[in-house]
């Protein structure tokens, strides 16, 4: 078979498939007009270990910006400092209620097929995580909930655990690239809910981590000035507030703040949401149209197939090139 770039070629060429080298392609080819490309991860992206490919187009600079939920931000992290402790239960839909409290007994978390190890995992990122918003919080320098993420990073705290190699982190490749993230409604995290139960303690103010209001004004910010020489394209993984968030800033700046502003120059979606259903995740691009974030040129492609499979192969493609 050979190249996986070949094999695509060769091979894709109808109905989902095709979609997605046509997807590919639209996005080398905004890439090669000198484009800027912003990727959403919803869903357990992380957990699914996407970071073994998107750290490296990240790396590759085929990626600009990230928004993405509070799970796929800490749970890259999850992986890298407890992969060894995880565990995998193909057989999950097997699953007994009984068979799950057994999961829960032992404190492993399940996502789909893997389990999530709560001392492992989320207990020792809390424990750093905690000495960060503390030492913030005693200092009166409020941050938005990545940026600590890139301090421990910096400082190595996370590395000093890592039971993966931190080339497959795409949360290190992003800090070493100081890549624009955005994380709208973070506190529906595990991280977050340690946050506020700090904050309910009393140990630390909700203040210390921005909210998601000044994400939106940072990547406003960032719109802005990077759209002044580059046309920005829009790669959306899954769906939810990952996606919904960001494309909504140029229909706010052009609408809301009454400044001319570029549209979104290249726009793919994978995804199994169903438009009947009144999902706006399941939207086809033209519905995107009325509400001024795509342009009738605007390339737009929909995949609609399992992320899980369909990224890995993108990425792979792109990288080939």
């Amino acid at each position: 078979m050979g190249h996986i770039r070949d094999f695509i070629e060769t091979h894709y060429l109808h109905f989902n498939a095709a979609a997605l080298k046509d997807a590919a392609q639209g996005y080398e080819k905004h890439l090669q007009n000198n484009g800027k490309i912003l990727i959403t991860l919803a869903g357990a992206m992380s957990t699914a270990e996407l970071g073994k490919s998107l750290a490296e187009m990240i790396r590759q600079d085929k990626v600009h910006a990230i928004s993405c939920t509070g799970a796929n931000l800490e749970e890259d992290i999850f992986n890298l400092v407890a992969h060894d402790h995880y565990e995998r239960v193909p057989h999950y839909r097997d699953l007994r209620p009984e068979d799950e409290q057994a999961l829960l007994d032992r404190h492993l978390n399940r996502v789909t097929d893997t389990c999530i190890p709560e001392e492992e995992a989320m207990r020792k990122i809390e424990r750093i995580m905690h000495e960060c918003w503390g030492n913030a919080d005693k200092n009166n320098t409020p941050h938005l909930a990545h940026e600590y993420f890139y301090q421990a990073i910096k400082q190595g705290a996370f590395q000093q655990h890592a039971q993966i190699d931190p080339k497959d982190s795409w949360l290190i490749a992003a800090c070493e690239k100081n890549l624009p993230l955005f994380v709208p409604g973070w506190e529906d995290s595990t991280l977050g809910n340690m946050f506020a139960a700090a904050c309910l303690r009393e140990e630390v103010k909700a203040a210390t981590v921005k909210n998601g209001i000044e994400y939106m004004i940072a990547l406003a910010k960032w719109y802005q000035e990077t759209s002044k020489n580059h046309s920005i394209g829009f790669f959306q993984i899954g769906g939810g507030i990952a996606g919904d968030f960001p494309i909504c800033v140029v229909p706010m700046l052009e609408q809301d703040m009454q400044i001319q502003t570029p549209l979104w120059g290249y726009f793919c979606q994978i995804s199994d949401s169903t438009t009947s259903y009144g999902s706006y995740s399941g939207a086809i691009p033209n519905e995107k149209i009325t509400w001024g974030k795509l342009g009738i040129d605007t390339p737009k492609y929909v995949i609609e197939s399992d992320a899980t499979i369909v990224a890995p192969l993108i990425f792979a493609y792109i990288m080939q090139w």
